[in-house]
C-alpha cells in the first residue's frame, strides 16, 4: 500500500471546502443585504413544495451565529473527507445532501429546516464509522480525532435537547453517514494478504504446515506420500546372493 498515492495533498483538498463556504456566505450575504427571506426554500416535511429544501436547505441559515457555527466544522470535515477519501468524496457530499434531506423531509416536524448541520453530521458519521470499518491505522486515527473534537454532537440527535435546532436533520445526517460508510467500499485501504492463512478461503485441514499439528496443537512430525516413499526406499533391506565360480586358470 502506497500512502502517498492515497493520501496526496492536491488543490481540491482546500478548493472544494473553500468554494462551499463561499457559496454559503454568499447566500447569507444576499439574504441580509437585500432583506430577502429564503427560509421558505428550506425543507418543509411531507409537503411537495418542501422537497425543494432537500437541495437548498444546506445553503440557508437563519442567523450569523448559525452560519458561523457551521462554517468551521464544515470546512475541516470536508477537507478531511477529500484528503482521506478522495475517490468517493464528491459522492458523499452530493448524495449526503440529498439523502439526509429526504430523511429530514420524512421524519421532521412541520417547520422549515435549514442549515448545513445535517451535512456536517453526514461527514462526522461517515468519517468515524468508515475509519472503524476499514481498520486501517491512519483512518482509525482520523475517526478518533473526530470523536475527540465532535463527539459531543451526538447529544443533538435527540429531541428536547434544544427545541430551536433541527434534531431531525442531525439524526438524518447521522443515519446517512453510517449508511454510506457501509455502502461505499474502499478495498485499497485493506491490508495486503501476505500469508495463506489470511485468505478468506483458507482451510487449515488442507494446509501442509497445519497438518503437522494435532487437535491439541501439539507438533506431530507427519510425512507426506513422497517423503514416505523416500524414507521407505532409504530403509529398504537389500539381500545379496553370491554365486561361487571356480577359476580354472588358477590350477595351471
Amino acid at each position: 500500500m502506497n500512502d502517498y498515492h492515497h493520501f496526496k495533498f492536491t488543490p481540491s483538498v482546500w478548493l472544494v471546502p473553500t468554494l462551499l463556504l463561499i457559496l454559503l456566505w454568499f447566500v447569507f450575504f444576499l439574504e441580509h443585504s437585500f432583506n430577502i427571506d429564503l427560509t421558505s426554500h428550506g425543507i418543509l416535511p411531507r409537503t411537495v413544495s418542501g422537497l425543494q429544501g432537500v437541495i437548498f436547505s444546506p445553503f440557508l441559515h437563519g442567523s450569523l451565529n448559525h452560519i458561523a457555527n457551521n462554517s468551521i466544522p464544515l470546512f475541516i470535515l470536508t477537507t478531511a473527507l477529500i484528503f482521506f477519501y478522495r475517490d468517493i468524496s464528491l459522492k458523499i457530499l452530493f448524495y449526503g445532501i440529498l439523502l439526509s434531506g429526504l430523511i429530514t423531509w420524512v421524519i421532521g416536524r412541520e417547520s422549515y429546516h435549514v442549515g448545513a448541520s445535517s451535512l456536517i453530521y453526514v461527514l462526522v458519521s461517515f468519517i468515524f464509522f468508515k475509519g472503524m470499518m476499514t481498520q486501517y491505522y491512519r483512518l482509525m486515527a482520523l475517526s478518533m480525532a473526530v470523536v475527540l473534537f465532535y463527539g459531543g454532537m451526538i447529544w443533538y440527535v435527540f429531541p428536547d435537547i434544544d427545541k430551536t435546532i433541527s434534531w431531525e436533520g442531525h439524526l438524518a445526517g447521522l443515519i446517512t453517514g453510517f449508511f454510506f460508510a457501509a455502502y461505499y467500499k474502499t478495498p485499497d485501504y485493506k491490508k495486503a494478504i501476505q500469508y495463506n492463512w489470511e485468505k478468506p478461503d483458507f482451510n487449515p485441514e488442507e494446509d501442509p504446515f497445519m497438518k503437522h499439528f494435532d487437535e491439541n496443537g501439539n507438533f506431530v512430525n507427519t510425512l507426506n506420500e513422497e517423503e514416505k516413499v523416500e524414507q521407505d526406499s532409504s530403509t529398504a533391506t537389500i539381500n545379496y546372493v553370491y554365486d561361487f565360480k571356480e577359476n580354472k586358470n588358477l590350477n595351471h
